[in-house]
């Protein structure tokens, strides 16, 4: 009896022409870049370097689109943001030690942010595995241990049959949720040597999801069913599971209200009359999560920024829906479920019972307007007449990327992000220098739309040599640059900590006319022509940078007093 899977395995003629006569000249850097088309990417990130030159010859023979970036951390972040926007991991290839170590602050932004990298690093010659000290250029003892604690897997290639396997588990292993940064690293020696192995022309990695356990959703749609307050709080799993509408469904038939947190922008309506929106640094909305009986948290580890700086004591139940394992039940105890939210959100949906709450959205906007009238008394209203022009500028469905400054803190709150997965900020692991490389990977993903980049003068600081890419690929990326003079939130934390604020101011360039030395149109704008500017500049094709020097303030924090 043949079955259908015996005569996909069985080899044709062609095929097995092909595998007896693979084409001369090929070598373990033809393996990587086959293995990588197999599973099909399109678009790798990087930069070569000495003992990774033989995967980058062999870029030249294959259909990969390559986009090089000036540093590799920051092409780091672009494959970041390509894994985002995307949902494939993004292949990220690096060169040995100090090329490979530069990218650590990216990929511990990538593990934070559950994003998919898929980072390929050429090592020393094998020769010098294992820990001796031969003298090789860049030679670490142990190159994987720096990236042990920083990625989700590691995988050490140590001869060329080794590397489609190799690659596929990592890929798999990236894909698997929770999504992440994965690191494999492949010798020179085993890159440059001539093989005689066939073309790489299918490869089998299909990642896994983990699905809940029936008696644990029976238990949380009974909780969920009988609560008086329900209250979700929705992360950046519902995102990255592509949960949003199943999230909309639960909340409307449970009449639970939902507040989104950092990571989880745009996984529920902004002005839906249930959405208790971003305010999560906020004392009055810290007490509503606190007064619910049951608290249904799905994709998120309540971890600092989303408990409100660890401010938030529970008293009712809690339902936990996490794929991390290790974020589950580590701040709070709950009736964990590790599942995919995706899978989770449907299985609850099968199983709850309706509820009937005429009060709920008045609860929400008394919320809101408690909020509300906490940040009007603050006189800022030049940061949020800055927030609102970006918001009127940036077109519906153009994703945003924003760096750690204090445009984003606000964004993180009182932002409408208007679609799940359009806006994403560095505040998993936060490190500087995020948002524009993550423009440059997201606008590499869909050229088809604008990209804006928000940055502090202190960040791009960190990322001025992307202009040379941005020009380069010509991609349609908007930078905008509120420039302070320093770094305005450390100076502000600093002075109301210490009276007075030290090594937080800066020089900073001409960033018009740096822009423009780089061939990429630049103007300086004010808060009264920043939507217009702003606006103008997203629809012009290619590269654009817009100034704002400004000097903002955060409203005050909760968590103090």
């Amino acid at each position: 009896m043949t079955h259908d899977h015996d005569l996909e395995l069985r080899p044709t003629p062609a095929r097995t022409k092909a595998a007896l006569n693979p084409p001369p000249g090929r070598t373990g850097g033809d393996l990587v870049v086959e293995t990588l088309t197999g599973l099909g990417a399109t678009t790798v990130f990087g930069l070569p370097g000495q003992h990774a030159l033989g995967v980058f010859d062999a870029l030249r023979r294959s259909g990969l689109r390559y986009i090089g970036l000036r540093v590799e951390n920051n092409a780091g972040f672009a494959a970041d943001a390509y894994g985002r926007i995307t949902g494939e991991a993004a292949p990220l290839l690096l060169s040995t030690g100090p090329g490979a170590l530069t990218s650590l602050a990216a990929l511990q932004e990538a593990r934070a942010a559950s994003a998919p990298v898929l980072a390929i690093s050429s090592q020393v010659p094998t020769a010098g595995l294992g820990g001796g000290r031969h003298g090789y250029l860049h030679e670490l003892p142990d190159q994987a241990a720096s990236f042990r604690g920083v990625v989700k897997s590691v995988h050490t290639v140590r001869a060329a049959s080794q590397i489609p396997s190799a690659i596929a588990e990592a890929w798999r292993s990236a894909l698997t949720a929770p999504h992440g940064p994965v690191w494999v690293e492949i010798p020179q020696d085993v890159l440059l040597a001539e093989t005689v192995l066939p073309v790489v022309t299918g490869v089998d990695a299909t990642p896994e999801e983990p699905a809940p356990r029936v008696e644990l959703t029976a238990v949380a749609a009974d909780w969920l069913s009988r609560a008086a307050r329900p209250v979700i709080v929705a992360g950046g799993g519902v995102v990255r599971a592509d949960a949003a509408g199943k999230l909309r469904q639960l909340a409307e038939t449970l009449q639970a209200p939902v507040v989104t947190t950092f990571g989880g922008k745009g996984a529920f309506p902004w002005r839906h009359p249930l959405s208790l929106q971003s305010w999560l640094e906020d004392r009055h909305t810290t007490d509503f999560l606190e007064d619910a009986d049951v608290l249904l948290v799905v994709g998120s580890g309540l971890g600092e920024l989303s408990s409100n700086y660890h401010t938030f004591e529970p008293r009712g139940r809690i339902v936990q829906i996490e794929a991390d394992l290790g974020k589950l039940e580590s701040n709070h105890p709950a009736l964990g479920i590790h599942a995919d939210a995706r899978l989770a959100l449907q299985a609850l949906l099968e199983t709850v019972r309706p509820r009937e709450d005429a009060e709920a959205p008045a609860r929400v906007r008394a919320l809101l307007d408690r909020v509300r009238a906490r940040i009007d008394a603050q006189d800022l209203d030049l940061e949020q007449r800055v927030l609102a022009s970006v918001r009127r500028a940036l077109p519906a469905g153009a994703p945003s990327f924003w760096d750690m400054t204090i445009l984003a803190y606000w964004a993180w709150s009182a932002f409408d992000a208007g679609a799940p997965n359009t806006m994403h900020s560095a505040q998993g692991a936060g490190g500087l220098g995020y948002g524009f490389p993550a423009a440059l990977g997201a606008a590499a993903a869909d050229p088809t739309r604008p990209v804006l980049a928000v940055s502090g003068d202190g960040g791009a600081l960190y990322s001025v040599a992307e202009l040379a890419t941005a020009e380069q690929y010509s991609l349609n990326v908007t930078w905008l640059i509120v420039d302070d003079g320093g770094y305005g939130i450390l100076r502000e934390y600093m002075t109301d900590a210490f009276g007075q604020a030290t090594a937080t101011e800066l020089t900073s360039p001409d960033y018009v006319a740096l822009a423009g030395s780089f061939g990429v149109p630049g103007v300086r704008t004010t808060p009264e022509t920043l939507a217009a500017d702003l606006a103008e500049a997203l629809a012009a094709p290619g590269p654009s940078v817009v100034v704002l020097p400004a000097v903002l303030r955060m409203f005050a924090p909760t968590h103090l007093s």
